[in-house]
């Protein structure tokens, strides 16, 4: 990976099924059970992992179709895709369905992407609706050349958070296997914060921020920033065969 280089993760899902809150969760290990609907969120990073720095932006997106343009433009910018769904709604698994074939439609590349699809709210199995093993089955047995890996996880408790973005350096085979298991996410550095910002909390466990810098909203959409970009992406976007991490 080329040290100005960085990756684009894109989280897709429907609405309230916990997208903003993993990544809240991940980034500033604090969690709020009051509901607000995003539009966009841009969270830019930089972790080390052992030898190296990886540059991330995160794109925390719209849950529902509100948006058409900034959600094509938002897939044809991707690098990796995360895909959530809750535990406790089947509709939102139809909703991951729906996004992983426009990654399909929408993609030349989508093999080489690495996908990670997550059953958010673990901490409610008495509510479950959706089983493991429905979504695993149709996920490894009807689309096995996707890159993707399936797990369950929870917002609220922290459960499975850490490991889910190990995932993603793991699928994007920036390091081995076993190394990426071995080496902690450390948070090196803010280069923005999010768009509506908020000050991150201590983290715990393996991801141990510095103190960063303070966020910058961002007032204008991903759409009036990269309008050129955009144009030439979704022109590329089914000839790219190399927009994985790397």
């Amino acid at each position: 990976m080329c040290e100005n280089e960085r990756t684009r993760l894109v989280v897709l899902g429907g609405p309230a099924v916990g997208k903003t809150a993993i990544v809240k969760r991940f980034l500033y290990s604090t969690f709020t059970e009051k509901y607000r609907s995003t539009v966009e969120d841009l969270h830019s990073r930089q972790f080390d992992l052992g030898p190296i720095t990886i540059k991330v932006d995160i794109l925390d997106t719209c849950g529902d179709s509100q948006f058409p343009a900034m959600r094509r433009l938002s897939i044809a910018t991707a690098s990796a895709f995360l895909l959530v769904y809750s535990i406790t709604s089947e509709d939102s698994v139809s909703q991951v369905k729906t996004c992983l074939e426009e990654v399909r439609e929408q993609r030349g590349d989508w093999q080489e992407l690495p996908i990670v699809v997550a059953g958010n709210k673990s901490d409610m199995a008495g509510h479950r609706e959706v089983c493991l093993e429905d979504v695993s089955e149709w996920l490894y047995c009807s689309l096995p050349k996707f890159r993707t890996k399936l797990m369950e996880c929870s917002a609220k408790d922290g459960h499975n958070i850490q490991e889910i973005f190990r995932c993603f350096v793991s699928l994007a085979r920036i390091m081995p296997p076993a190394t990426t298991e071995e080496t902690p996410l450390k948070r090196r550095s803010s280069a923005y914060g999010s768009r509506r910002g908020g000050s991150p909390a201590s983290s715990s466990g393996s991801l141990t921020p510095t103190t960063p810098s303070a966020p910058k909203p961002r007032s204008r959409s991903l759409i009036r920033r990269s309008s050129r970009k955009a144009k030439q992406c979704l022109s590329e976007s089914n000839t790219e065969t190399d927009c994985h991490i790397s």
